[in-house]
């Protein structure tokens, strides 16, 4: 990466825990190439700490390496001349070794030693509780594999269970923070990147020296020699078995099956053999179930809808997989020309929308209104879909908001037509106050930013940053 760029909530609690007067046992985890690595790396500048890399190579083969890298660390000459079969007493050498200041250890990718050796997260719990825990350390164990991560460490049943002082589920980075990455690009240009890169830094850092968005997507997805370009066959591989079970469903969510009963008729396949594999997408934050923001009791609404919540994972099954032949061919100008045709409207309209949503939270902590809502998503019905409504349920009131990603300027009609969209929305029908936002990549026309200045129920957004 260029440049490190927010994780500050992130970094202040890992220097919380590193003034602890005890032990601490962190889990650092997330999908791959979000930032784990550059987030421990950047925790441990200027502390004396041991950064350990586990492989998938055979458990022995990572054993010595540890050993090595111990030894050195602590000048231990027996302890590198040594043929150590236990990890206990590597550990003990560390724990013993004098320091100044507290011990840390980051331990990267430790699901693969738990996926060598499946007693290991047994072995480093007796280890924990007899060598390190009463001591002034603090260990990092961080991995990629969310689905391993997860049984490994945090699960009821994990050996770990109840060991660990904190965790963190390293997010994508909010759309918020693009102009950190990209400072000489216009907001519109940055709304493009964000809905190809999606807040991974990995993926940020390949589009850094592009003149556009369709050269990025040329050079960094469609090249067969750019890692982009097989990056969902890698993410499912690494965490699924039937990959091409998960490839089927999540094709047919971005095609706009995003009812369960549609997803099934697509495949040809009953509503009941689909739940597992959707929980499991849901887990690794690809998939999400949405029901409508006024929904009462989410898990049990028959109006539940799912969608891709991946930005580049719906991108590339949308644009990349549909097109394959043509680029497998050799013609990838002909990927490009339907990409060209159809990104904006096809793809980038609908990621604004969940930009929009985030800009509302901030407007709301920022007392954009009198009042705080504690809600905000969309809503439909069987005929009818509004891209924003948020509730203040203390208060009763509502908002109510749209969102156009357009080459033209909103005007009146968008405004009218929401108005009555909303009145289709029976939450809190007979005592609410009604609000209106609308959202516009290009501008508002002279006459609606004209009525908002005389309506207090009333506010455009132009700008997200």
């Amino acid at each position: 990466m260029k440049a490190f760029i927010n994780r500050r909530e992130e970094l202040e609690f890992l220097e919380k825990e590193y003034k602890r007067d005890t032990s601490s046992l962190i889990i650092l985890y997330g999908r791959r190439r979000v930032g784990k690595t550059a987030l421990a790396n950047r925790f441990m500048e200027g502390r004396q700490g041991v950064y350990f890399l586990a492989t998938e190579e055979s458990e022995t083969q990572n054993r010595a390496a540890f050993k090595n890298m111990i030894a050195e660390q602590t000048g231990n000459e027996l302890l590198l001349n040594a043929n150590v079969d236990s990890w206990d007493m590597i550990f003990k050498v560390w724990a013993d070794s004098a320091c100044t200041e507290k011990k840390l250890m980051v331990i990267d990718e430790f699901q693969y030693l738990g996926k060598l050796n499946r007693g290991f997260p047994s072995v480093f719990q007796r280890i924990w509780d007899t060598l390190l825990k009463e001591r002034n350390v603090m260990v990092i164990l961080c991995g990629s594999l969310i689905s391993m991560m997860e049984s490994q460490t945090l699960a009821y049943t994990s050996p770990l269970y109840g060991r660990r002082t904190g965790q963190i589920k390293l997010k994508q980075i909010a759309f918020r923070h693009y102009h950190e990455f990209f400072p000489d690009k216009e907001e519109k240009e940055l709304i493009e990147y964000y809905a190809i890169t999606g807040g991974v830094p990995k993926y940020i850092e390949l589009f850094y020296d592009s003149r556009d968005i369709y050269t990025a997507i040329e050079n960094n997805v469609l090249s067969k020699t750019s890692f982009l370009y097989y990056e969902p066959n890698f993410l499912l591989q690494r965490e699924v078995g039937e990959v091409g079970s998960y490839f089927s469903i999540i094709k047919t969510i971005a095609a706009g099956n995003q009812k369960l009963s549609k997803i099934a008729s697509a495949l040809e396949l009953k509503q009941t053999g689909l739940t597992k594999y959707l929980k499991t997408l849901i887990d690794l934050d690809l998939v999400e179930r949405e029901v409508p923001v006024t929904e009462d009791s989410p898990e049990k609404s028959k109006r539940g809808l799912y969608k891709m919540k991946d930005n580049f994972m719906l991108f590339w099954f949308r644009f990349v997989f549909p097109n394959l032949s043509y680029i497998e061919s050799g013609h990838t100008e002909l990927a490009m020309k339907k990409i060209r045709a159809n990104l904006v409207d096809g793809h980038i309209a609908y990621v604004y929308e969940d930009i929009c949503i985030d800009k509302m939270w901030e407007l709301n902590a920022n007392d954009m209104w009198e009042f705080h809502f504690d809600k905000v998503g969309r809503w439909w019905n069987g005929n009818t879909e509004i891209d924003i409504v948020a509730l203040d349920k203390e208060g009763g009131n509502i908002i109510f908001g749209e969102c156009k990603y357009w080459t033209n300027r909103v005007g009146m009609d968008v405004l009218r037509n929401l108005e009555k969209k909303s009145e289709q929305v029976e939450w809190n029908r007979n005592s609410r106050k009604n609000y209106f936002i609308l959202f516009s990549a290009n501008g508002f026309t002279d006459e609606l930013t004209e009525l908002s200045r005389e309506r207090e129920d009333l506010i455009l957004i132009g700008h997200m940053l």
